[in-house]
């Protein structure tokens, strides 16, 4: 937002003639911002926050918003997102398409052990229990809000919600992990997954694959994202 300030600064005195409104104006340098967020190949998360952020701002001031909603939202916010600025992982939430490909490709065996590694919601976990109800589900979430949501749906269906960080898990009592995180840890999981997971073991990973490693198989789903879950066999 910053650098297309600067930018929009730059070229303001060309267009001073203009008179333009002031949200037009917002939407521009919003504009702007979402176009090098892109250049910047920052996460696609980053650009309809980089494009509303100023609108957003001077609507809430020209609407007289008390200041207490300000903290409020931000409250919201970082139960939500937590350790975003540290993990570079944000919020995902996996399809109901990618819940059912992932249970086709479950062992059929009746203690399977899965992990879901950054859990979010629970949802994956509640669907898995209901059309796998012989397999024990296990979810890991760093976020408070997501953990308290996915730990209450957990409680009422029988699956398991933990609070914390995926590294301090052991994998190794896991017949399946599951993540839909960011390509930013990939590499690193990628290391716990096979110092720690059991040969035959399955890793699986929604969108992002592991950097320099051959996959197994590739599921391609019929979603809104067009997930693809990358499939790694230890």
């Amino acid at each position: 937002s910053l650098l297309a300030t600067i930018f929009f600064v730059m070229l303001a005195g060309r267009f001073s003639s203009w008179n333009l409104h002031i949200m037009v104006i917002a939407f521009v340098q919003g504009g702007i911002a979402a176009f090098f967020s892109k250049m910047l190949k920052m996460m696609s998360w980053w650009l309809p926050i980089q494009l509303l952020f100023v609108p957003g701002l001077i609507a809430g001031l020209a609407l007289d918003v008390a200041p207490y909603w300000y903290l409020l939202i931000f409250l919201v916010l970082l139960v939500v997102f937590w350790s975003v600025f540290r993990s570079q992982v944000p919020l995902y939430l996996s399809s109901r398409a990618v819940w059912q490909a992932l249970a086709d490709l479950l062992p059929n065996k009746p203690d399977l052990r899965l992990i879901d590694l950054g859990s979010g919601l629970g949802g994956l976990l509640g669907f898995l229990i209901r059309t796998r109800p012989q397999g024990r589900y296990v979810g890991v979430e760093t976020a408070p809000l997501p953990f308290v949501v996915g730990w209450l749906r957990c409680a009422l269906q029988g699956c398991d919600m933990r609070f914390g960080s995926l590294w301090t898990h052991n994998l190794d009592s896991y017949d399946v992990v599951y993540a839909y995180l960011s390509p930013v840890p990939m590499a690193e999981l990628w290391h716990k997954v096979t110092a720690e997971m059991k040969p035959g073991s399955l890793f699986v990973s929604n969108t992002f694959a592991v950097p320099g490693v051959v996959v197994t198989k590739t599921v391609e789903v019929d979603d809104f994202h067009a997930s693809t879950l990358y499939v790694y066999q230890l």
